[in-house]
């Protein structure tokens, strides 16, 4: 299966002006700082990382809503940032949105009607807007009534079906969902979700789902990507991820995971990370995790960034020493109370 969405080298950063008039550069926030990635025709990637680790600047980049310091986005084999005008302009109906706040991304001002035929006036789109909007209604499991409504009169999950109603619209290719449940009650998010698995298979199209809930996560993706200080440390198949991590980070991330079983929970390893986030406007040298690594080598995890290599078909990791982790020729470092106290 070919990638529609390949990432390469892709880094965002934001200026830190300082100054009377704030005219003078004295730094960089980091927000992505050189992104590989690879999203194939037809499958769900699904994001996840710390709140602050580049996921939705990453996504906003990917479809020219954020601004590339360098690299490129190769949307079905054309390079994005190359585009202008009206070819740009055609190649974002295959490439759409879902915004994480429903109430927030919708106008307020404007009837559900306007809010689904709003693309397509824009893109020039003949269409039958009554008929349009109907079926757009009945796909995301809304009565045709809700045409003449306003976003206020509706409730969370139901908002959120009206904004993927907009962004399949124009029936793209690429759709990004950045934290489409979050907002949401517990017991509505299963029904978006699958609502979202619907879409995609009735319309063949291919996700990126943007999330900090490991469960949601799983639950949705084909592959999952884990991002740590505006990098991806691991990429891999979902059911292969959840069940054999590679990277330190990722190995923290899920034994963080609650296990319903009382005897498993008990006896399964824990990661204890120490310290906070290092900050975007100033990350550390060379690996980004080695400040809070249980598995630190400081000869070169201290001094070399590591690439985003491939350990097994399909699976990259980040990290040095990958090998020597998964066969136990690298431990983690002993951690003492005092420490976890600090920490």
């Amino acid at each position: 299966m070919t990638s529609l969405v390949s990432v390469q080298g892709l880094k965002v950063h934001f200026p830190i002006r300082d100054g009377l008039l704030l005219n003078r550069r004295v730094g960089d926030v980091k927000a992505v700082d050189g992104v590989d990635l690879e999203i194939r025709e037809g499958m769900t990637l699904g994001l996840v990382g710390e709140s602050g680790c580049g996921k939705s600047t990453l996504g906003r980049a990917l479809l020219r809503l954020s601004p590339v310091t360098e690299g490129r986005v190769l949307f079905d084999g054309t390079d994005v940032g190359e585009l202008r005008g009206e070819r740009l302009r055609r190649i974002r109906q295959d490439m759409q949105m879902v915004f994480q706040d429903p109430l927030a991304s919708l106008n307020p001002r404007q009837s559900v009607e306007t809010i689904l035929t709003e693309p397509l006036r824009a893109h020039g789109i003949d269409y039958d807007r009554r008929t349009r909007v109907r079926d757009l209604l009945d796909q995301v499991g809304l009565p045709a009534s809700a045409a003449q409504k306003y976003p206020h009169e509706f409730s969370g999950g139901q908002r959120q079906r009206i904004g993927i109603a907009r962004a399949v619209a124009l029936e793209p290719r690429f759709v990004i969902a950045d934290e489409p449940v979050s907002a949401l009650d517990v017991s509505i998010q299963a029904q978006v979700l699958n609502l979202l698995e619907e879409l995609q298979e009735k319309l063949n199209l291919t996700y990126l789902v943007i999330a900090h809930d490991l469960a949601v996560v799983r639950h949705v993706s084909d592959e999952v990507a884990v991002m740590y200080l505006g990098g991806v440390v691991e990429q891999a198949p979902s059911d292969e991820l959840y069940a054999e991590p590679r990277h330190p980070y990722t190995k923290a991330l899920m034994s963080a995971v609650p296990v319903p079983d009382p005897r498993v929970e008990a006896t399964r390893e824990r990661i204890l990370l120490q310290g906070d986030l290092p900050s975007p406007a100033d990350p550390p040298t060379g690996c980004r995790f080695h400040t809070r690594c249980p598995f630190r080598q400081e000869s070169r995890c201290d001094t070399e960034r590591p690439v985003l290599r491939e350990l097994a078909p399909g699976h990259r990791v980040a990290c040095h020493f990958a090998e020597e982790i998964a066969d136990g020729r690298i431990r983690p470092h002993e951690v003492s109370a005092e420490q976890v106290l600090a920490g």
